[in-house]
């Protein structure tokens, strides 16, 4: 990544690279609008699978019944179309260095460090800014506040 982007994680805990609040906060509006892409090509793959496997079980039900062969190839086409939408938008989050932690709950991870330990600053959809953290072992539902303990440009270490 460019400068002022994240960088290479010097301690070496599996993190590949790491952000300083304001980094990650700088990069929030372009993941939010990804995360969301995301979330809707998920739902739509999901009510996509949904109404094929209604057909599938009409057809189960019913003995064989005639199915429009196009209609049903075109939601399956739309339905892969949608799976592989919500793969390729993840992957771009996961290249700019983020992780979607909970895409239902649209949560996203930044790797940083915490008193030069590797950790998580968390955002969950829908806040305004980035005010949590976590460690990597631990869950969105373990994330503590930052309590205004760092300036926007520091490492939390």
């Amino acid at each position: 990544m460019g400068e002022g982007g994240a960088r290479p994680d010097a301690g070496g805990e599996g993190l590949s690279k790491t952000f300083t609040l304001s980094e990650a906060q700088t990069l929030l509006p372009v993941l939010e609008a990804l995360l969301v892409r995301a979330r809707t090509s998920a739902l739509r793959g999901a009510e996509l699978e949904l109404e094929m496997q209604r057909l599938s079980h009409r057809i189960f039900l019913s003995g064989g019944m005639h199915v429009d062969v196009a209609v049903a190839a075109r939601r399956r086409a739309e339905r892969d179309k949608a799976g592989q939408e919500t793969k390729d938008t993840i992957a771009e989050i996961e290249a700019i260095g983020a992780q979607v932690q909970d895409l239902s709950e649209g949560v996203l991870d930044f790797p940083c460090q915490v008193e030069g330990r590797a950790a998580m600053l968390c955002w969950r959809m829908g806040e305004a800014t980035i005010s949590h953290w976590h460690g990597v072992d631990e869950s969105a539902e373990q994330r503590r506040p930052l309590e205004g303990r760092l300036g926007k440009s520091e490492r939390l270490n």
